[in-house]
């Protein structure tokens, strides 16, 4: 730029003429307007599109991946396992036990306005030691059993530990009793009865019946005794084995029996294919009934009959607890806690039974087993007069 003939301007003269100058240079191109905008956008839109393509890929390939890995899942699973029962320690035979029905007492009706009051009961007595109570127990089971000699070794042991107890000498007075050792029964009653009902309460009545009434007519032994037993056997009853038992009881003609006193015990067998022969497992296996719905002695006889129906085990059951059919009974025929007589079948289960047989010359016949083939046509158990007379 040539600034001919500057000398005496002025700065501001000198500022325009600069100014002018350069404003007649030609303006240069904008940079921006030179770059190339659209294949650059082309550009970066296709490099997003390709990232979005990668990132999609690998997400893909990581879920591919988890599917292709082994997952293992715990779950709890309720299982039935049945395990056999352990074998049962033998114990001792459970009895049924039969009581004939006791005739209603005669009442007698008062006027409203002499009516009385009901009596209060008398209280039992009670044992303060139970050491002395369990010594009394076993001495019951010995006597009703026919064990006196053990009975009396209880009892002493139990008057050792509660001399003055009434229930003590009470039972001693019937192991004496029992025993035909009469003078010593009565010493025993009487202590009891001197204790009066304050000391002794309902044993003090039942002392005074003895003291007063003897023991004479207690001894029913050969004047009391069991009859001709039946089985009737069917095994293939609809829903187990059915087994009918006919007990008739027989007494000699005069006697005089309180039935209140009288009681039969049944002791029933299974013979099992796993535990050999076992005791009567369930009570409510055995239904009985008199047959006669008044018990008045008839021919002086009266016939009690048992029901034992043994259930069906489904097959798991079976083949752990063992097949059980119909082995035997023990009958035994008891008098005021006495045992009169005892009749087994088959004879080797006299040996298992709690009872003993009575003392006597005669050899107690065995019952006669019916099968299925000898029942009667339409037979009912629940109606009286169903046996064939033999």
């Amino acid at each position: 730029m040539d600034f001919p003939a500057c000398h005496g301007l002025t700065r501001a003269g000198l500022a325009a003429i600069v100014f002018r100058e350069v404003s007649k240079q030609p303006k240069p191109r904008n940079a921006a307007s030179t770059l190339p905008v659209f294949p650059i956008a082309c550009w970066a839109l296709g490099g997003m599109a390709f990232l979005q393509l990668l990132v999609a890929g690998i997400a893909l390939g990581a879920r591919f991946e988890a599917t292709r890995q082994v997952r293992i899942v715990e779950k709890e699973v309720t299982k039935i396992v049945m395990v056999p029962a352990p074998a049962k320690i033998p114990s001792a035979p459970e009895a049924v036990v039969a009581r004939p029905p006791l005739p209603d007492p005669p009442t007698t009706t008062l006027p409203a306005a002499a009516a009385l009051p009901p009596p209060s009961p008398l209280p039992t007595p009670t044992i303060a030691d139970p050491r002395s109570e369990q010594l009394l127990t076993e001495a019951r089971q010995a006597r009703v059993a026919g064990d006196m000699g053990l009975a009396i070794v209880k009892l002493e042991e139990a008057r050792g530990r509660s001399p003055e107890d009434p229930n003590i000498q009470f039972e001693l007075g019937l192991v004496h009793e029992a025993m035909g050792v009469f003078d010593v029964a009565i010493e025993h009653y009487d202590k009891v009865y001197q204790m009066g009902v304050a000391g002794a309460g309902t044993l003090f009545e039942r002392a005074g019946a003895k003291l007063r009434d003897g023991f004479e007519a207690e001894v029913l032994l050969g004047k009391l005794a069991l009859g001709h037993v039946r089985i009737l056997n069917d095994p293939n009853y609809e829903t187990g084995q059915r087994v009918i038992l006919s007990i008739p009881v027989v007494k000699a003609p005069g006697v005089e029996i309180e039935l209140k006193d009288l009681t039969i015990l049944v002791e029933f067998f299974n013979r099992s294919t796993r535990d050999g022969i076992i005791p009567l497992e369930d009570t409510s296996w055995v239904s009985q009934k008199w047959v006669s719905e008044r018990f008045e002695w008839v021919g002086d006889e009266e016939t009690l009959r048992m029901t034992y129906l043994i259930p069906k085990l489904d097959e798991a059951n079976e083949h752990l607890f063992g097949e059980r059919t119909y082995y035997g009974q023990v009958v035994s025929l008891l008098y005021n806690g006495e045992v009169l007589d005892v009749q087994a079948w088959p004879r080797d289960l006299a040996a298992r039974s709690r009872q003993k047989a009575a003392a006597g010359p005669d050899v107690p016949r065995a019952p006669e087993l019916l099968d299925k083939d000898n029942l009667p046509p339409d037979f009912d158990p629940n109606l009286p007069m169903v046996l064939p007379p033999r």
